[in-house]
């Protein structure tokens, strides 16, 4: 261990929220990471739910070095081969049809940007309808429509932005109605606000198809094709923010082809990069050449750079080759088969749910109350982690105590036999000691 670097770290860093450890890490290959005293930890969030093929998967090591033979980054105007390719396997192998004209960047903040700014461009207004418990990104345009957290102390967001209720199908906002109805009741009353509001100047409606930050709640079907038609009564666009869902994570191409509802704008990340900053934006020909028209840019320093275009065709090829979306599909309904017999086993496990290989589980101190068990999360989380996995847990008053289980699709079985078994230790553990602290203080 390097007690200096811990210390400069501590030191020298700004600290930007979010999960921290006591450690820093060295490595990771696969499903593992390894910290700075040596210790292997089976890694169940992808990293940053970007690693879908594994830790330095070899095709990624190959193609950075591929990349380093030929050019990491051009002048913004020079389009790389490498660009027109990746441009070309995504229009024919990836989108749904239509969607064939793609822009490339770099994060998921930056994807959502793009497609904002495509669809004010091209329907000449400004209002963005968003989804409560969203996750868009951190910059201007993005944090404005992300409501999981995050919105207080940063002064006034952009304007235009509105806000409806989530379907929550485990916990319904309107009592009384199951969480399907629940769900196209909170959207039809969440339009009849946003149209009561409305200046007229009309833009999009943006959604995560499985709302990731808030919960891992996926809608039903019923929901997203309502909401599809509400954006084409209301002549507004559709974006759809794949970052988690896009590239096999749920056991489908993307959410798109799971819900069998295609968007006019699908911004996407995590996924797509294999753990490197690459981010893209798919729209259909009628809307560029319309933007394009009108003066559309989106020219930054890092657009159509090769490195990461390089990664991505070999992160899409390796998707293939492994046929990693059927993998999502068996491993996912394993793992998720074995979180449930977890769930058979304790009554704090209130919900599991999910798809492929993006699943959460929701922890309750009652099953029938359903009340959020918040200390339970945070200690439990923390002692998967003294025994060796690392797992995100999502802490909001409103929305729950929500563990988002994320793998890399190249994960073993008997890895996930083995954070399985991590997780219910650690849920005896934290059990034991939270009865014990109430016997104390009692």
């Amino acid at each position: 261990m390097n007690t200096h670097l811990r210390e400069a770290a501590k030191e020298f860093m700004v600290r930007y929220g979010g999960d921290t450890f006591p450690s820093l890490f060295r490595s990771a290959k696969g499903s593992i990471v390894i910290d700075d005293t040596g210790r292997e930890i089976l890694d169940f969030t992808s990293g940053q739910m970007c690693a879908t093929i594994g830790h330095n998967h070899p095709a990624i090591v190959q193609a950075v070095h591929e990349a380093g033979e030929k050019a990491y980054h051009l002048f913004s105007g020079m389009i790389p081969e490498v660009v027109a390719q990746l441009a070309e396997t995504m229009a024919k192998d990836w989108m749904p049809k239509g969607l064939s004209k793609s822009i490339f960047i770099n994060t998921g903040s930056e994807s959502n940007e793009v497609a904002m700014r495509m669809a004010k461009m091209f329907t000449d207004g400004y209002e963005i309808l968003a989804v409560g418990g969203s996750w868009h990104g951190v910059t201007g345009g993005a944090s404005a429509a992300s409501f999981a957290s995050d919105r207080k102390g940063y002064g006034v967001h952009v304007p235009g932005v509105f806000v409806m209720p989530e379907p929550n199908l485990y916990r319904p906002y309107i009592k009384g109605l199951d969480g399907e109805a629940s769900a196209l009741a909170c959207l039809e009353m969440g339009l009849k606000m946003y149209d009561m509001a409305s200046t007229g100047r009309r833009a999009a409606i943006i959604v995560e198809p499985i709302i990731s930050a808030g919960g891992v709640l996926v809608p039903p079907k019923s929901y997203m094709k309502a909401l599809r038609e509400a954006a084409d009564e209301r002549n507004m666009l559709l974006i759809f923010d794949e970052a988690q869902t896009a590239f096999g994570r749920i056991g489908h191409r993307h959410a798109a082809d799971f819900f069998g509802v295609t968007p006019d704008i699908m911004s996407v990340s995590k996924t797509m990069g294999g753990g490197l900053p690459l981010a893209a934006v798919a729209t259909t020909p009628a809307i560029e050449e319309s933007i394009h028209s009108k003066g559309f840019t989106f020219y930054t320093s890092h657009v159509s750079d090769p490195l990461p275009a390089t990664v991505g065709l070999a992160v899409l090829r390796t998707i293939q080759e492994e046929h990693l979306i059927e993998r999502a599909q068996t491993m996912g309904g394993y793992l998720r088969r074995r979180l449930e017999e977890l769930q058979s086993r304790y009554e704090a496990i209130g919900d599991v749910r999910g798809e492929g290989m993006l699943l959460g589980v929701e922890l309750v101190k009652s099953r029938d109350s359903r009340e959020p068990f918040h200390a339970l999360g945070a200690l439990t989380t923390q002692r998967c982690y003294e025994l060796g996995l690392s797992m995100n847990i999502r802490r909001r008053p409103e929305r729950g105590s929500v563990w988002r289980i994320a793998p890399p699709l190249t994960t073993t079985q008997s890895e996930i036999d083995r954070g399985v078994d991590i997780l219910d230790e650690a849920l005896r553990l934290s059990l034991d000691e939270i009865s014990r602290t109430k016997l104390v203080a009692a």
